[in-house]
């Protein structure tokens, strides 16, 4: 049998082929490349450009759509999650393109993925993260999902012909051309796709600052999109550089750029730095990555190891420092050499009417609220259709309750039952539909009271009608709907901004700052307000140190090159400098002379000079009313590099003397009139704002008495201790015996 069969098939090949003929067959025939390009190529590409990578005014590509409406089929927009399997299966009806990008698209719209600012899909399982490329999502058969609450706003009043349904790709089954989505979902996520000769690239922007632009914008068609529609948003977070100029280039014409910065945290107790969100446009691998090659290529000395800690919390970068590492410098400079700082490039490249274009925000604002008053007027006339329809069966009903008896004894004496409705149409006078609805009344609803009740409802109806008409006929109606629908939407799904906005960023410069050598110096510091830096290794061969006549060296610190000045003035300011800065010298030079070097004002003097290794401790201020301020050093620490800070310590009183203390001590307050005061600065709170009026320390009991300076206490300098040590403050001191030491110093 089967060798029959053979050549029973080789019979009719060769018959078939006795009597086909193929015009020019085995010629070789020239053609030109353009029209072989347009035959072939043209249709791939307007099928790349049209169904799969550039977005349409609903926000989504089609494969997004195809999946979303087959979850929504599957009732999964309430109940709980089912397995992400059986959601691929299904989507295939509408999706032939293979399981593994479905699942693809499932899990770039879910919630866990971290993908879109406002996840359509809400997952159970990993989902992998979008922040990173090692961290993978698992099979389908080990992950579940649903619809997202917001996915209700996507498919509102579908099934009220709000937009058109089109075949399936095989005609079994229709599937919407565009979702009825109740916002510009189109802005609020991010959307990036390559097609063919075009790319589009759609930043998200925060739900409430869309909606109420689009509000404004029907309100005045001139509203300035750049009041309402501040920056973008994304889902990482991350730090907004915000440009106006940039920014209103983007609104206007659809192109430009973004830059986002990561944000990150200095954990002091184990010196080292936090990266918690990063610009959307990179991994944590790459920023890893960049960082080693980096300090491989001795481009960063800075950092001793650099881990990626990311857990079940999220996203987290830690980058180990090494000693008096400055933490804010070095992220300026990764800011700089890494992802760290990254350009979210737009290119608002949009379907609507099948023809894409780039165009800018206002445009695309436009076209939504175009395409959303479409939906509502057919949503309005398929309810005005069914009320009418309603009304009309209503009207029908209505002539039977004139003699329901007439309309049995019609029904009961007709002989065929194709007769019914004619000879119900004859006896009452209604049209077939009406007499159609009569016939198929049950027979239990065939008394009066079920007919009035009916027949009641014909006034709301013809009310409601009026209504609809007269909102069909207003696009003004139509416009407060969609005001009403944004304002709702507004309200249940703003969560506020996760990209926070920087103004006034300045611009850093590309020159890498050169690293500040660490070697033990003596700084000595005059009353006059001089300043010298002499390495402690040259102290040794220096002979007597030279100053200006009159002046005189107040005192000396030992301390390091990198250490810092804080220079106090008479005029309530605080200049900072580094010790790097002033030039190692030799103790035969006076030094250099601070109100010069600073550029203080004029008329603008040295009242004390603070050399700060580590921003701990306090500086202590008494004030010739007896009054004294203990406020935390830390307040005087900034991440920029400012020079001066206003409002340095309190212009309530003249200062009688300052002093920077690391730590808490026994300090001793003088009185111009002799009287001394002993107490621990730990009695008196620190205070973080700078200019603080402290609190009454010394009481001032002489009218021309005042307090003249302070010095810290040296063990024994009082024969009776506790004379000078009040039990509570303030107090007015005791004056020297004849015991304590004579000769006191004051600062």
């Amino acid at each position: 049998m089967p060798k029959k069969r053979k050549n029973s098939d080789e019979a009719k090949s060769a018959q078939l082929s006795q009597n086909v003929h193929i015009e020019n067959a085995g010629t070789v025939q020239s053609e030109l490349i353009t029209e072989t390009l347009k035959s072939n190529y043209m249709p791939y590409a307007m099928s790349v450009i049209l169904s799969r990578a550039i977005p349409e005014i609903d926000g989504l590509k089609p494969s997004h759509r195809k999946l979303l409406y087959t979850m929504y089929n599957m009732g999964l927009l309430n109940g709980g999650t089912i397995k992400s399997a059986n959601i691929v299966g299904r989507t295939m009806q509408l999706n032939p393109h293979g399981d593994a990008s479905i699942y693809e698209t499932l899990v770039r719209l879910s919630r866990g993925n971290e993908s879109l600012l406002y996840p359509y899909v809400e997952s159970k399982g990993n989902f992998g993260k979008a922040y990173s490329k090692n961290m993978m999502y698992a099979a389908s058969r080990y992950t579940e999902a649903k619809l997202a609450p917001i996915c209700a706003e996507l498919f509102a009043d579908i099934d009220k012909n709000t937009v058109d349904f089109v075949d399936n790709y095989d005609n079994t089954m229709k599937e919407p051309r565009l979702l009825p989505v109740t916002f510009p979902s189109v802005l609020c996520n991010v959307t990036t796709g390559i097609a063919v000769g075009m790319a589009s690239s759609i930043a998200s922007f925060n739900i409430k600052e869309v909606c109420e632009t689009v509000i404004a914008l029907m309100k005045n068609r001139q509203h300035i999109i750049s009041d309402t529609l501040i920056a973008p948003d994304f889902v990482g977070g991350g730090y907004i550089i915000y440009d106006r100029d940039e920014l209103e280039k983007i609104y206007e014409t659809g192109k430009g750029s973004v830059k986002v910065r990561a944000r990150y945290s200095y954990d002091r107790s184990y010196n080292c730095i936090d990266i918690t969100e990063i610009p959307p446009t990179t991994t944590s691998e790459a920023i890893i990555d960049k960082i080693i090659e980096l300090v491989k290529n001795n481009k960063i000395k800075e950092i001793s190891d650099i881990r990626d800690e990311t857990d079940l919390k999220g996203l987290k970068i830690t980058i180990d420092l090494k000693r008096g590492t400055d933490a804010d410098k070095l992220m300026q400079k990764l800011y700089r050499l890494t992802p760290l700082e990254d350009s979210f490039s737009c290119n608002f490249n949009i379907l609507i009417d099948g023809r894409p274009g780039v165009r800018g925000v206002r445009e695309i604002l436009n076209e939504w609220l175009a395409f959303r008053l479409g939906c509502i007027t057919r949503r309005i006339e398929f309810n005005l259709a069914k009320k009418r329809k309603q009304l009309h069966l209503l009207k029908g009903l209505s002539k039977i309750l004139l003699d329901i008896d007439k309309a049995i004894k019609i029904v009961r004496e007709t002989e065929n039952e194709a007769d019914v409705v004619p000879n119900l149409m004859i006896g009452f006078g209604i049209d077939e539909v009406q007499a159609e609805y009569v016939a198929e009344i049950k027979l239990r609803h065939l008394n009066r009271e079920y007919i009035l009740k009916r027949i009641n409802d014909i006034e709301e109806l013809e009310n409601d009608i009026a209504e609809l008409e007269d909102t069909l006929s207003s696009e003004n109606k139509k416009k407060k709907i969609i005001i009403a629908e944004l304002q709702n939407v507004i309200k249940k799904y703003d969560s506020g901004r996760k990209s926070e906005i920087l103004y006034n960023v300045p611009v850093e410069e590309d020159e890498e700052e050169q690293e500040i050598a660490d070697y033990p110096v003596t700084v000595f510091i005059t009353k006059e307000g001089y300043v010298k830096k002499i390495k402690t290794a040259n102290l040794r061969m220096s002979g007597e140190q030279k100053v200006k006549e009159g002046d005189e060296i107040e005192r000396s610190v030992e301390c390091s090159n990198r250490d810092e000045l804080l220079v106090f003035t008479t005029a309530h300011q605080v200049y900072k400098a580094k010790l790097d800065d002033l030039t190692d010298t030799k103790a035969s030079v006076l030094g250099e002379f601070l109100p010069s070097k600073l550029e203080m004002d004029e008329g603008e003097a040295v009242a004390y000079t603070a050399v700060v290794k580590e921003y701990k401790g306090y500086m202590i201020f008494v004030f010739e009313n007896g009054k004294l301020a203990k406020v935390d050093i830390s307040a005087y620490e900034t991440k920029t590099n400012r020079k001066k800070l206003i409002n340095a310590y309190s212009d309530r009183s003249q200062l009688a003397a300052a002093v920077y203390l690391e730590e808490d001590t026994d300090i001793v307050l003088v009185s111009q009139s002799g009287r001394r005061l002993l107490l621990n600065t730990a009695v008196v709170l620190p205070k973080t704002t700078k200019n603080t009026q402290g609190v009454q320390a010394m009481t001032i009991k002489k009218k021309n008495d005042k307090v003249v300076g302070l010095h810290i206490y040296k063990q024994g300098e009082f024969e009776k201790e506790w004379r000078f040590r009040p039990k509570n403050l303030p107090a007015a001191g005791a004056l020297l015996s004849a015991g304590d030491v004579g000769e006191q110093l004051t600062l």
